[in-house]
């Protein structure tokens, strides 16, 4: 059953239960005395928040923005159909409770607008990540396969024209992610962590998968301390990361050595493996 099917069902509950509460609790109007305009109005508004809250539900992973978004649009349509409701009952205007219920109409707008803030920051999030993406296709050559990250010989040639400073990376235990798993869950591993590391990246960084699960990150005009600070944030990222194989979370770490980007760059890389390999 797909996941937004239980809070729809939920929601479709509330409804009748408003309208079973309207029901009992008021006096039904004759015909003569609807306001079919008002009907329109407030029923439409319902409907169409529904319609939303539906697409946001079926088009979204789960998470705070679509929570927070179907939840502002489900209070929308519980409030407009409450509004809509006393077009056919007559409730007694002492009742507090049928005031509550149209309440949430500017409840809901204000959830909704709670999600639409955090919606454009995660917009700009993917945004941020696609032109590093992009400037990474435009001038990047050649990709790695799995990554689709510039791989090692990119990486020698820029060694030579960048000062700053080298940081490899490597994922514990990737090995046995290979044997449990197998080799594609151990290509989704690299993929996961690969995205990870370019949305911590400053724009001016230069990521590559440099052989095997190791990465190497080239950071011009960075000193070796700042960027030991910025390999352990990145090393902490990875850390964070919930990544699952089928129903089994992957728990996945990162060890890290950092080197000046300046000498030859076959010995500069071969210098910071022996460290990995070392450590």
């Amino acid at each position: 059953m797909p996941a937004f099917v239980r809070p729809l069902l939920v929601l479709a509950c509330a409804l009748a239960a408003f309208a079973a509460m309207y029901a009992s609790a008021g006096t039904f109007k004759p015909f003569a005395s609807w306001h079919w305009m008002d009907i329109v109005d407030e029923g439409g508004t319902a409907l169409m928040a529904l319609v939303w809250c539906l697409i946001v539900l079926a088009s979204r992973p789960d998470g705070r923005v679509t929570r927070l978004l179907a939840g502002g649009l489900a209070c929308i349509t519980l409030g407009s159909w409450a509004d809509c409701l006393d077009e056919f009952w007559r409730i007694d205007k002492d009742a507090l409770w049928d005031n509550a219920l149209e309440g949430l109409v500017p409840f809901g707008m204000l959830v909704l607008t709670a999600g639409l803030y955090y919606w454009r920051r995660e917009q700009a999030l993917l945004a941020n990540h696609l032109r590093k993406r992009e400037r990474l296709f435009r001038s990047h050559r050649p990709f790695d396969r799995v990554t689709q990250l510039a791989d090692a010989g990119y990486l020698r040639e820029q060694l030579r024209r960048t000062t700053g400073t080298v940081v490899l990376l490597d994922i514990d235990g990737f090995h046995r992610i290979n044997r449990e798993h197998g080799r594609a869950e151990g290509d989704r591993v690299l993929q996961a962590v690969a995205h990870m590391l370019l949305l911590n990246l400053r724009n001016d960084d230069l990521l590559c998968r440099y052989a095997g699960d190791r990465f190497a990150v080239l950071m011009p005009d960075l000193a070796a301390d700042a960027a030991a600070d910025a390999a352990r944030h990145l090393c902490a990222m990875v850390g964070a990361m919930r990544h699952h194989a089928g129903a089994r979370r992957v728990a996945l770490s990162l060890r890290h050595e950092c080197a000046p980007a300046d000498g030859a760059p076959e010995i500069l890389l071969a210098d910071l493996c022996r460290r990995m390999d070392a450590a």
